[in-house]
């Protein structure tokens, strides 16, 4: 089921502050698992061009950057901290781990901060999903590089897909990957009755809605929510995609993501 926020954008029910942090928890022991058992100099299948050490600093310094936000509460875009000095990149991760866990746990979903798309509400919220899905995508890379991919909850896909729909989506068109692509696009999984309805708009946030049963768009995007999910993020193969070829591009988030 799907309740309606504001700014044309849909939130699952049941998620909240506290689920997505246990999410977070969850996702962070098993990526720093596949990284310790991985050589660090290995490249990551998923992110050509990357070792175990850059996908180690990168989630390292995401999470120092995001977990700002929810740390001051700041309502403007902070600049970037200067990169750690002295600090092996296991020892950053899991300074960055702990702190996060900490920050997380303390914050509440609705204290008022910036976040990072124009489709969503400043609320630490969209921090705390955020921050869950980078790592699940994070998680996912590394466990590639050991050959032990573990299985995604349906559940966590689908509030995943919604977050690129609602949320990602508008963040990229509005920054490095404008969107020229006018159209629609029907996103359904078929394991976790959910649907969306997508529309694009050049220079403008994409409207969400929910699909109605049998409604069609400009392109169809449907499958099992695990392979929509991390279709979305370039992860994975789909076969039941069809339509508009720029509609389906912009929805791929995860492209040199």
């Amino acid at each position: 089921m799907t309740v309606w926020g504001t700014m044309s954008f849909m939130v699952q029910t049941g998620w909240t502050a506290q689920r997505w942090t246990a999410v977070f928890v969850e996702q962070a022991e098993m990526f720093r698992k596949a990284v310790a058992e991985a050589d660090p100099t290995a490249e990551v299948p998923t992110r050509p061009g990357w070792t175990v050490q850059d996908l180690v600093v990168h989630l390292a310094r995401f999470l120092e950057t995001s977990t700002e936000y929810l740390r001051t509460g700041s309502r403007t875009q902070l600049e970037p901290p200067p990169p750690p000095a002295g600090l092996s990149p296991l020892e950053y991760l899991d300074l960055q781990l702990t702190a996060a866990a900490e920050i997380l746990a303390a914050v509440p979903g609705n204290r008022p901060v910036w976040t990072f798309s124009p489709a969503a509400p400043d609320l630490a919220w969209v921090w705390h999903r955020r921050i869950a899905h980078e790592t699940v995508l994070r998680r996912f890379d590394a466990q590639t590089v050991v050959r032990q991919v573990a299985g995604t909850d349906p559940g966590l896909c689908v509030d995943g897909v919604d977050e690129v729909l609602t949320t990602i989506v508008a963040a990229k068109t509005e920054g490095d990957v404008p969107n020229i692509a006018p159209g629609t696009a029907v996103v359904r999984t078929t394991d976790v009755p959910e649907s969306w309805l997508i529309s694009l708009t050049p220079d403008e946030a994409p409207e969400i809605r929910a699909a109605a049963p049998g409604e069609e768009g400009d392109a169809q995007v449907t499958g099992e929510a695990e392979l929509v999910y991390f279709w979305l993020w370039n992860r994975m193969n789909l076969k039941e995609m069809t339509g508009d070829r720029r509609v389906l591009d912009v929805l791929q988030v995860g492209r040199g993501h």
